[in-house]
């Protein structure tokens, strides 16, 4: 059970900003979950527009919050 959830964050932080990037490695990953969404059937999706009322719906409402002053 972690206690100090402060101290973890800082601690993932300080270690992710350590390891230099690698973007050959990046890229591999990318293209392996590619393949395995396809693979599974989840991507690409079948419908493209499929949900696409809903998220217009959402940034109608996000986008009609007035700013703070």
């Amino acid at each position: 059970m972690i206690k100090n959830s402060k101290k973890l964050y800082s601690f993932e932080d300080q270690f992710i900003r350590r390891r230099p990037q690698n973007l050959k490695n990046n890229w591999k990953l990318l293209e392996a979950m590619y393949r395995e969404a396809a693979a599974l059937g989840a991507f690409p999706p079948r419908d493209p527009l499929a949900g696409l009322d809903l998220d217009i719906r959402i940034a109608k409402a996000i986008n009609s919050v007035p700013k703070p002053a």
